[in-house]
């Protein structure tokens, strides 16, 4: 929608739901804290577990859209423990799809702003993304609840004359994480299986891909958090209807 997050600015929505809903209740099934079940894992190597999680257990919400979908794991084996569950390649990998849908639709995604609680506590995480999505992580250095609201009061209260006058003013300093790129060459394999998965998990979706739905491919509601400015902490989101992307063939269906 014009002018939603700034006069001159398009903003754009997406994303997973309830990442930090699923890590808590990975932990809770462990029988361990969230902090106590990062610990275990911060030594892991890029796919090391060799699991395929899929961050559905509460549907999803793009680019799908199916709030019927459910969570899985594909690839346990015996020696498996509970921790190796973790989920944060997996939500790295559905992120890293949502930008490709948006980048095929003519959105350049140059970095990704981790601006979040999780990202401050949990550097594990900020790596496996970087590497994942192929992008620098942005994590500002202090909270930024609300900072978004505030600057727009501020602007409304005559105190700053321009959004990006108020945003240099008030947005915390950020620190970057760039790709490892031992771990990009072991991801990029990875996420060829996920997309095999991920796309299979919805016929509609299939039959948009492989152009055998028999009509015209439907416009998806694609969505991301975009910023109007080149400080990462002022992030305003509405939904917005994108283009579909281009197709591109995928495996048969692995359910049938």
């Amino acid at each position: 929608m014009q002018g939603s997050v700034h006069p001159h600015k398009l903003g754009i929505e997406a994303g997973l739901s309830a990442v930090g809903d699923l890590f808590e209740a990975i932990a809770r099934r462990a029988n361990v804290t969230l902090p106590k079940l990062v610990e275990q894992i911060t030594e892991h190597r890029a796919g090391q577990t060799g699991l395929l999680r899929f961050a559905w257990d509460n549907g999803d919400r793009s680019v799908l859209v199916n709030p019927q979908l459910r969570g899985m794991s594909l690839g346990w084996r015996l020696d498996h423990t509970a921790a190796d569950e973790q989920a944060i390649e997996g939500t790295a990998f559905h992120t890293r799809i949502i930008l490709e849908r948006l980048e095929e639709c003519g959105v350049t995604v140059d970095r990704v702003i981790n601006a979040g609680g999780i990202p401050q506590k949990n550097e594990l995480l900020n790596r496996i993304y970087a590497s994942a999505l192929k992008k620098p992580i942005l994590v500002p250095e202090g909270p930024t609840t609300s900072l978004g609201s505030a600057i727009f009061a501020f602007l409304a209260a005559g105190a700053f004359k321009t959004v990006e006058e108020a945003q240099d003013a008030l947005s915390p300093e950020y620190r970057v994480i760039e790709p490892i790129l031992d771990d990009v060459r072991i991801y990029e394999d990875l996420l060829g299986q996920f997309k095999d998965v991920y796309f299979a998990a919805d016929h509609s979706e299939v039959q948009r891909r492989t152009g055998t739905s028999g009509g015209p491919s439907p416009a998806r509601n694609v969505m991301t958090s975009t910023s109007p400015h080149s400080r990462p902490e002022s992030l305003t989101a509405v939904p917005v209807a994108i283009c579909p992307a281009a197709e591109s063939r995928v495996p048969h269906p692995w359910w049938r």
